[in-house]
């Protein structure tokens, strides 16, 4: 069976040492991409089989263009120069990973898992990305990164909000709603692990429901029993729960 892929890496040099691995397999490449924007196009309109995807990449990482993509997924190899990042959570879903610089003995090794896997059913393979994706959700599991952007899929478009803009951050089901202003957007991520992400300097949860931008605090006006409401410089009130006070107290000061 001869594979279609597509290779997204920022480095042209790690994307050519791909083709020239791939050279005389039964893979072609349909596709390159330096970024995860434009990887997101291309595995749209192309369809590929697999995927050989960097993990760390300028403005959206590996992992985060992994969420976005629409069912069904293609077979993924992860290539990383880190070899502490995420490597237990892909041994446990049996996705495949490469190091860099990439060995080629242990590429022809990745490509041999990626045919037994191909001739699974397709919806064993979908389990094992939706297990790894909740796993890295983890705090254990992804490294720590500052959160800088924020990536908003909506039909038709896909673009970034950065996190200065943000008013607050508010858990709608398995969704997080991100307001800026006027406007509102859903992104797919958990509360846990955007706390994780966000600068603790810029950003504290007031809330079980709630992560809000500090610099966008005009005021706290006290309700009752010790409690406060969060009024923002837009004029958005939000409730404080008392659980989280100290937190606040920590960046604010004492109140």
């Amino acid at each position: 069976m001869n594979l279609r892929a597509v290779i997204v890496d920022d480095e042209p040099l790690a994307r050519q040492r791909i083709v020239d691995l791939l050279a005389g397999e039964p893979v072609t490449v349909v596709g390159e991409c330096e970024d995860g924007l434009q990887a997101l196009e291309a595995i749209g309109r192309l369809a590929p089989d697999l995927l050989f995807l960097d993990i760390q990449m300028p403005g959206m990482d590996g992992f985060e263009l992994l969420s976005l993509l629409d069912t069904p997924r293609p077979m993924i190899v992860f290539t990383t120069a880190f070899d502490t990042y995420a490597v237990r959570a892909f041994d446990e879903h049996a996705l495949d990973y490469l190091l860099k610089p990439i060995d080629a003995d242990r590429f022809r090794t990745a490509l041999a898992r990626v045919r037994e896997a191909i001739a699974q059913p397709r919806e064993e393979w979908a389990a094992r990305v939706s297990a790894l994706l909740a796993r890295l959700d983890q705090p254990s599991t992804r490294p720590p990164q500052m959160l800088r952007r924020v990536v908003v899929k909506e039909p038709g478009r896909v673009f970034f909000i950065d996190t200065r803009e943000v008013d607050w951050f508010e858990a709608a089901g398995n969704y997080i709603r991100v307001h800026t202003g006027t406007e509102s957007h859903l992104i797919r991520m958990t509360m846990q692990a955007l706390e994780e992400r966000l600068d603790p300097r810029a950003f504290v949860r007031v809330h079980r429901s709630t992560i809000v931008n500090v610099g966008r605090v005009a005021e706290l006006r006290a309700t009752f029993h010790g409690e406060y409401d969060v009024l923002l410089r837009s004029g958005a009130k939000l409730a404080m729960q008392r659980a989280y006070h100290d937190r606040l107290r920590a960046v604010l000061g004492d109140f």
